[in-house]
This record gives C-alpha cells, sequence and structure tokens, in this order.
C-alpha cells in the first residue's frame, strides 16, 4: 500500500486560506480542492467517525462529543474508547488487505485500545489530592516516554483552557513525525487542534487571529515538507468550518422555566439530576440532543422548542433518518442551530447557585460541551491560584467565566455558507466541487490502494 499522511487541520475553511497562510495558499493552488459537505453534527468526534469509518453517526453511533447513557442515567463527554465507534475503521479493512500495513493515530478522537499499530492521545493524570497533572497515553506504552523524554511532558493546559495555543500543535506535530521516522507506518493521522481556539474565542475575525493562521500555516509547512521527502500522499482536510455566532440559547434553562428539568441542591450549589428530569439538553455546540424521560411531556417539550428564537431544526427520531443520525445513543428530539446561534449547557437560573465545576476547566464533569472554558475571568485570581499550588495548599483553579457571549465563533450545524464548510486537499482527482463526508473515506483508501 502507499504510504499516506492525513493532516487534519480542524476549524480550516476556504474563507481563511489567505495572505495569513500563505504557505497553504500556495500549496492548495496547485492541488485538487472540494468542499466537504459537513456532518449532522459538524463537532469533532462525528466528523472524524465518519471519515474513518465511512459511515454516518446512525451507523457508527457517535452521535456527538457526549451523549447520555440511558442505563446508568449519566451524560458523558470525550470519553476515548475506540470500542465506542461501531463501525469498521478504514485501517481494519487496510490490515485485512495488507498484512504489512500499520497505522499510526496521532490525537485523533477515540484514540485509546483501538487496533490502530501507534497512537497518541491526551491523558492527564489525575492524582488522589485533586490535582490534574498534563500528560498523555501512548500505545506503544513506551512511546509515550519517549515523546517526553525528546519533546517535554505534552502541554496539556495549551491544548485546551485558556492557555490554549500553538504549543501543543507544535508538540502533536513533532511527535508525528517522530513516530514516523521511528516506525514508518504506512497510514498518519495527524491532529492539528490550533485553529479551533481562535475562532471560537474571536470569531473569523483576521483583526485578532492573524497570527494564528500564520502560527498554524508555518506547522503545517513543517509537515508537508516532511513528508514530501518521504514520497508520501499527502491528504489536507478539516472536520467543519467556525461560523461567527452572537446568540448563546440557554436551552436548559428554559426547560427548567416549563418544570421539565429536574435539580437537586449540594453544599448550596446545583447540579443537574438527568435521572429525575423529564426533559434535558445535551449540549453540544450548535447541535443539543434532547432525552425525554416521561413520554407524556414529549409534545410540551416539541412546542417549547419550536417556539425558541434561534433553533433552526426540531428533529425527532424519524426527522433525524433524513440526516443519517438515527441512533440508540441520539436524543428523542435533536436541535440545531441557525447559523447565529449555539446552545450552552448551562442550568442555573442564580450565578451564585452554579456548580463548583461551572468555574473551572472540567471537560468530564459539565454536562455538555462549554466553549467558554478558553476564557479566564481574572489572571490576578489565577496566579494567586498558582501560588497555594506552588507553596503546596489545596486549590481549586475556578478562573473561568459563566459570560457565555464571550463566544464569538461556533459549529455544528450543516446550513452554514459554503465558505464555511470544510474542505480537503490532495494530490488525487477528486472529479467534483464538493463531496459527502461519507467519501473523505473513499479519497483515504485511494489513496492508499491506487
Amino acid at each position: 500500500m502507499n504510504k499516506t499522511v492525513v493532516i487534519d487541520i480542524v476549524g480550516l475553511s476556504s474563507n481563511l486560506i489567505g495572505e495569513y497562510m500563505p504557505f497553504l495558499k500556495e500549496y492548495a493552488s496547485k492541488k485538487n480542492v472540494s468542499l466537504i459537505d459537513p456532518v449532522l453534527p459538524a463537532v469533532t468526534t462525528s466528523v472524524q467517525a465518519t471519515y474513518l469509518t465511512g459511515k454516518f453517526p446512525a451507523a457508527h453511533g457517535i452521535v456527538g462529543n457526549g451523549w447520555y447513557s440511558r442505563e446508568d442515567c449519566e451524560i458523558k463527554f470525550w470519553k476515548q474508547s475506540n470500542q465506542l465507534v461501531q463501525a469498521e475503521k478504514i485501517w481494519e479493512r487496510a490490515k485485512k488487505a495488507d498484512p504489512h500495513f500499520t497505522c499510526s493515530q496521532m490525537f485523533w478522537w477515540y484514540n485509546m485500545y483501538s487496533s490502530a499499530d501507534y497512537s497518541v492521545t491526551p491523558r492527564p493524570n489525575y492524582l488522589a489530592d485533586g490535582r490534574k497533572i498534563p500528560d498523555c497515553y501512548s500505545s506503544p506504552a513506551g512511546l509515550r516516554d519517549e515523546l517526553q523524554d525528546k519533546f517535554g511532558r505534552f502541554p496539556l493546559f495549551q491544548f485546551w483552557g485558556p492557555g490554549a495555543g500553538i504549543q501543543s500543535t507544535q508538540w502533536i506535530a513533532d511527535a508525528s513525525m517522530y513516530t514516523d521516522d521511528r516506525y514508518d507506518p504506512t497510514l498518519t493521522l495527524i491532529y492539528l487542534p490550533h485553529l479551533d481556539y481562535c475562532l471560537q474565542k474571536s470569531g473569523p475575525d483576521f483583526t485578532k487571529i492573524s497570527k494564528d493562521l500564520h502560527d498554524t500555516d508555518r506547522v503545517v509547512k513543517q509537515l508537508v515538507e516532511f513528508y514530501e521527502k518521504k514520497n508520501t500522499n499527502i491528504i489536507l482536510l478539516s472536520e467543519y468550518g467556525i461560523v461567527p455566532v452572537n446568540n448563546p440559547i440557554h436551552i436548559n434553562r428554559i426547560l427548567r422555566k416549563h418544570d421539565l428539568l429536574q435539580v437537586r441542591t449540594e453544599r448550596g450549589l446545583e447540579l443537574l439530576d438527568a435521572g429525575a428530569s423529564k426533559a434535558f439538553a445535551v449540549a453540544d455546540h450548535q447541535a443539543a440532543h434532547i432525552y425525554i424521560n416521561d413520554p407524556s411531556a414529549i409534545t410540551k417539550t416539541r412546542n417549547i422548542l419550536e417556539k425558541t428564537e434561534g433553533i433552526e431544526l426540531v428533529l425527532d427520531k424519524e426527522a433525524q433518518a433524513k440526516y443519517h443520525i438515527n441512533h440508540e445513543r441520539s436524543g428523542d428530539l435533536l436541535l440545531v442551530a441557525n447559523k447565529e446561534s449555539w446552545f450552552t449547557y448551562y442550568f442555573w437560573l442564580d450565578d451564585s447557585r452554579a456548580p463548583d465545576y461551572a468555574r473551572t476547566v472540567e471537560i468530564h464533569k459539565k454536562p455538555g460541551y462549554d466553549p467558554v472554558e478558553m476564557f479566564m475571568s481574572s489572571k490576578l485570581r489565577a496566579a494567586y491560584k498558582l501560588f497555594r499550588k506552588k507553596i503546596g495548599l489545596r486549590y481549586v483553579m475556578d478562573v473561568i467565566p459563566l459570560d457565555a457571549t464571550l463566544v464569538k465563533g461556533s459549529h455544528g450545524s450543516m446550513h452554514i455558507p459554503a465558505a464555511y464548510h470544510p474542505l480537503i486537499i490532495t494530490d488525487k482527482s477528486l472529479a467534483k466541487e464538493k463531496i459527502q463526508p461519507t467519501e473523505v473515506y473513499d479519497v483515504i483508501w485511494q489513496s492508499l490502494t491506487s
């Protein structure tokens, strides 16, 4: 099979390729470029699973970055086991066709316990005293130590949170090139997250993101030149584009005000009680799954949502089939925001009663995605917390604001202008200006085999 690398430049869309990305602009002008129809929902895990299986969420089961487990009545986000993807992955097919085929999966999601030969993914250490130590997981296990000995500890706090920056993207690129030199895999999958941060914070505002575009362009150039020297087939692509937004919809607050959502109070603070609620939302950017525990509340819930400003679609299970997302994990209703809006997970009505995790970076405890984690309420407060850490005192890094209007960019909807669609850049002829997301799988397969 042909040596191939797929570089996922998260958030890249055609409107960004210009003067601030000179390498990518010139490179794309010499290649075949097609837009990709967005997946519903156009979020990281759903899109990646679609690209790697050639199937939609209705078949592979990744209906979002998180969903509600009806069995244990818990909302779970950012799980990592590859067993959650319920369809054959492209490297599994390739292994059947060629026993010498190997795959390196560098930070694409659902990267633990997969059948890929080499993998690295974020995996912090959670200590008994509550501390979170930056780290990563690898297979083989020794690869993690090799990478961190050479490039330093994986910069987890620059991968997500208020400190998110180019350092994590550069670390991933360096680790990918090292792994390629070390093992020479047939297929390498590389995840470059940096544009995701600046675009959600600032939207496509070139006065604010020009340096981020330039920094990302530089890393892409390093990778392309590295793989060109190895006569590798190179595929550049993105998962989604990020549109400007100005209307956060607090969907759980709306359900609560209509006596559909239940909370419980612990130490004077409120927690969403999903199992006790008649209906609640699992918010994920511009999509939200609505789970309804009380069948008698379906009509009431739907009527409320259809009248809510900013919601473009309310899809029941039958309507979800049209968009290839009708799966047992999807909500009883699926909401899609219009292109100016997005959904928060907020469920409290008084900020003084918000749960303790609301003001922290806590991607696993929050019952929904929270892009406000990229902002900081007070640098002085953060410095004080770090001082407490340094002198050995207990601390909670509660420095995240509760102001959803700070977020200026989002994604998840498929009804967006073409300038914000994800795209694919390759040497191979794509034959058409726009392809279906499931056809990305075919492009990768053709690169490997023809």
